[in-house]
């Protein structure tokens, strides 16, 4: 039996609570409890989403009570989706009236720590995953019947202007009747507010009145409080109606070109000038056409080109480059957008064709290569608008396919003059790269999601650049008052768009402090100048007190953070990256907020060391690929407490040792198998080679139970070379006993194989406990499975360039504790875990100098040994660190027991 209520928020946020049976425990398919707010047992007794904003900067505050009226503990996870670009800055649980609070920290450090609980098995489940826009929060909580939990999230995130709004919206789904429901948004903005709406799209007719709305002046409000009645359905039903949209829009107004606002020793300024001409444009689009656009992709393209051409402007001047495995421009410079030249591209949209592999540093510079000549050729372009708009759906395999060559290439042929926009189509390309050639070219990138809606995601970020006001805009303020100052340069402005600038005042710099601003309209250049009205500030201070001088102050703080990281995306030198991390980091943590560098942990009341769970931010790469994998929470499970018991985490599995010891006994690669033997000082090592799909018995311990059995994979193209590689693609680990089930591939970990059990992918971050086994996830590098009475296996993955023409993704298998499975126990690797004994002698010169030759007496066999080394990736699963080991061929025969054939077993359970 499930219970789950949500809440989305998109730009405000999603809380929502999931209370769930117990994993591993029957579930009841009993009758669902109907009456009133209740629901299994599980009543959410209020939910309320407060947010403040402040001149653009925005602070959120989302609490939720819940109470459990059931006989039992039950497990309720607070579910909160908060934009990409917010940084949570406080978290606190409270379960009857003891606090559980968020701290945050170092990341580096806190991980540190944290990996030492989840070594002992003592966490709760917080942790990451994202969505288009948004990023999720989520923390599962066990509390004994009769007991009530409190959480309390804040965030915090800079307001931006788009298309003209400030908009925040709220996807409202809480799946149950809330018995008190809240929404509540409290706006104050020093250039008054020239219009606010808000709208629900689940409310129709007289119902659309619950919504609260008003302005006057700086100040604007906005209510939502349904009542139970208003939230249902129908009148007799207990499902909500609440599914859908909540919009607040709101603009200010802009009686002046800029607003300067100065508090104490910080200023933040904000320039959106109206009145001015939109400035003809000189674009060129650079179109993907390689063999992987094949499809919907390159139909969802077609589409929003021809809805671009639609509204190119006839003055404007365009161009296309399409790129494959050749570069092809449609035409060899720019022209103009005449309805035939229109007509002309239309016909062209709708007939090019797919072409190979993919050039797209032939296909970027010729683009850049026909803006730069028309602006050398024709005066006349010199005062429009240039813009390069490049699309693409993967990574160069043609011409320069070295990203930090292509970075350079492209950077040298643009020297500063125009934007390079990169739109990335899809999972499969190097957003980091993407965004790194934007940045350092005065642009910035997006990535186009593979949807329905792919072709209006295109449009609209063309909507966002099509009507450029200025360009070279730059803010020139007095040097002497001035330090710590924000980007103050910005290279094109668009219209419905906004600049905000903000610094550090120097002792005595707030006298007399004013800003020139200067920029290239159409057919004129712009020169303005910003004063402080210090007497409106005055006023500002006294409506609005200690809040307007704190949010000046963190909205700096904020956005000098995100342009450090965004100058250490585009750095190129350790050095560089390392100075700007710091920076960055000293920031975070003076103001308290969850950004790349820090962690928010979780600790215990009185104990800051006791760690039990940690939330960070993931980066842009994570959060592309956890869209197309499935991303759940899960902290298995707790027992059923008594009324009486308080605990956030699973209950304690017995303490491992913290770390893995030094023998190492493993399969990885090829497959190699890695044998150490701690009495010698010493490591033996062998091959299987056996087809992809046969499936060896690894280790099987009669007395516990425990059985691990792997299946091998070939190679993408077993033709492609003279040796046939093979690994291991997929794993089974299991109790025979306790019926406890674990299948893992390179692609995801499903628990209760073949039962429908729940299956993660190698991008969560859980702990799970569950008869008598901890399963830990460490997101994209190794998943670890601890035996309360036996041996704790780490299952490395190993992951290859995505489009390798031979290699792909596989797994490797070490054993730790070996000593707790019994004597009994045998496989290829079982037989291993324990005390052998043998002999080396007659070292010899071998056939590779550096590999001598040597013989070996193990198990009553005379076998001939090479001396090598294996990889053990145990710690670092990327490089991996070397071990010394004497060499058996032939598939191990003489020291496996049998012949290696007598491992072969039908499947993998």
């Amino acid at each position: 039996m499930e219970h789950q209520m949500l809440l989305c928020l998109c730009l405000l946020s999603l809380p929502g609570l999931i209370a769930s049976s117990l994993i591993g425990q029957p579930r009841s398919i009993g009758k669902r409890q109907t009456q009133g707010t209740i629901v299994n047992g599980i009543e959410i007794q209020n939910m309320k989403i407060n947010c403040r904003v402040t001149s653009r900067f925005a602070n959120y505050v989302i609490t939720s009570q819940a109470i459990n009226h059931g006989s039992t503990a039950q497990e309720i996870i607070f579910d909160v989706e908060i934009p990409k670009t917010a940084y949570i800055s406080n978290f606190l649980i409270t379960v009857d009236g003891v606090p559980y609070p968020g701290n945050i920290k170092d990341k580096v450090l806190a991980w540190k720590q944290y990996r030492k609980a989840v070594v002992r098995g003592e966490t709760a489940g917080l942790v990451r995953a994202s969505g288009r826009k948004m990023e999720k929060f989520n923390i599962a909580v066990n509390i004994g019947a009769g007991s009530k939990v409190n959480f309390e999230l804040t965030y915090e995130e800079l307001l931006k202007r788009h298309l003209g709004k400030y908009e925040i919206v709220i996807k409202v789904k809480p799946k149950q009747l809330v018995k008190q429901f809240e929404i509540e948004a409290d706006i104050f903005e020093p250039q008054e507010i020239s219009m606010l709406d808000a709208q629900a799209s689940f409310l129709s007719g007289d119902l659309s009145q619950v919504i609260k709305k008003s302005f006057s002046g700086k100040k604007g409000h906005v209510y939502f409080n349904p009542t139970i009645d208003q939230q249902q359905a129908c009148p007799t039903c207990t499902k909500s109606l609440m599914d859908g949209d909540f919009t607040i829009k709101y603009d200010v107004k802009r009686d002046t070109a800029c607003d300067l606002q100065v508090v104490n020793k910080h200023f933040a300024q904000f320039f959106a000038p109206k009145n001015l001409r939109n400035m003809v444009k000189n674009v060129v689009f650079v179109i993907d056409i390689s063999g992987s656009m094949a499809g919907q992709k390159i139909k969802q393209t077609r589409q929003a080109l021809l809805k671009i051409l639609d509204d190119i402007k006839p003055d404007d001047y365009f161009n296309f480059i399409l790129f494959g495995g050749h570069v092809r421009a449609w035409k060899n410079s720019l022209i103009q957008a005449t309805a035939d030249n229109l007509q002309e591209a239309r016909v062209f949209v709708q007939t090019f064709s797919l072409a190979g592999a993919t050039n797209l540093n032939g296909g970027l510079l010729e683009g850049i290569n026909i803006l730069n000549k028309a602006l050398e050729v024709d005066p006349r372009l010199r005062n429009n608008a240039p813009i390069v708009i490049m699309l693409t759906d993967g990574e160069p395999t043609v011409g320069e396919t070295n990203l930090a060559q292509i970075r350079k290439n492209v950077k040298n042929a643009i020297q500063g003059k125009f934007p390079l926009y990169n739109l990335g189509f899809g999972e499969n390309v190097d957003f980091n790269f993407l965004e790194a050639m934007s940045l350092e070219n005065d642009g910035t990138a997006r990535r186009i999601y593979r949807d329905n809606d792919a072709a209006e995601q295109l449009k609209g970020f063309y909507e966002e650049v099509a009507n450029p006001l200025l360009t070279d805009v730059e803010f020139q303020y007095p040097k002497a008052s001035i330090q710590d100052l924000t980007e103050h340069r910005v290279k094109q402005f668009y219209d419905g768009s906004e600049i905000v600038v903000a610094g550090h005042l120097t002792d005595g710099g707030k006298k007399g402090f004013k800003v020139d601003v200067t920029g290239k309209g159409a057919g004129q250049d712009v020169v303005t100048t910003c004063s402080v009205d210090e007497e409106e500030m005055k006023k500002t201070l006294h409506e609005r007190g200690h809040m307007f001088e704190e949010q000046i102050e963190r909205l700096w703080a904020y956005l000098t953070i995100q342009q450090l990281l965004e100058k250490r995306t585009k750095a190129n030198s350790k050095k560089e990256v390392d100075d700007l991390s710091a920076k960055a980091l000293e920031l975070s943590l003076k103001y308290k907020f969850v950004t790349p560098l820090t962690s928010m942990v979780i600790t215990k009341p009185g104990d800051s060391d006791e760690q039990l769970a940690i939330a960070d931010k993931p980066g842009e790469e994570e959060r592309a690929e956890l869209l197309s994998k499935p991303r759940r929470t899960m902290v298995l499970p707790a027992q059923q407490l008594p009324p009486t018991s308080r605990v956030l985490s699973t209950p304690r599995a017995p303490p491992h040792p913290q770390g893995p010891p030094a023998h190492v006994t493993g399969v990885d690669g090829d497959p190699h198998f890695i044998i150490q033997v701690p009495e010698k000082d010493d490591a033996i090592c062998f091959n299987i080679n056996e087809e992809p799909g046969v499936v060896l018995n690894l280790i099987q311990d009669p007395d516990t139970g425990i059985t691990v059995n792997g299946q091998l994979i070939g190679d993408k193209n077993p033709n492609s070379g003279k040796n046939k590689n093979t690994y291991f693609g997929r794993l089974g680990i299991m109790n025979q006993k306790t019926g406890f089930t674990l299948e893992v591939t390179p692609q995801n970990i499903s628990l209760h194989s073949g039962m429908k059990g729940p299956v993660f992918s190698w991008l969560d971050q859980i702990t799970m406990r569950q008869e008598g086994v901890t399963v830990t996830i460490i997101p994209t590098r190794k998943l670890m499975v601890s035996m309360d009475d036996g041996a704790t296996m780490v299952v490395v993955l190993h992951r290859v360039w995505k489009k390798h023409p031979i290699h792909q993704d596989f797994l490797g298998l070490y054993t730790m504790d070996s000593h707790k499975m019994s004597p009994r126990t045998h496989g290829l690797l079982g037989q291993f875990l324990h005390s052998f004994d043998f002999e080396v002698f007659d070292v010899q010169p071998g056939s590779d100098p550096k590999k001598p030759d040597a013989t070996m007496l193990v198990k009553n066999h005379r076998l001939v040994v090479t001396r090598g080394s294996q990889k053990d990736y145990r710690k670092d699963p990327w490089l991996g660190s070397d071990i010394s080991c004497w060499f058996v061929h032939n598939n191990g025969d003489g020291l496996i027991d049998g012949i290696h054939t007598d491992y072969i077993i039908p499947s993998i359970f």
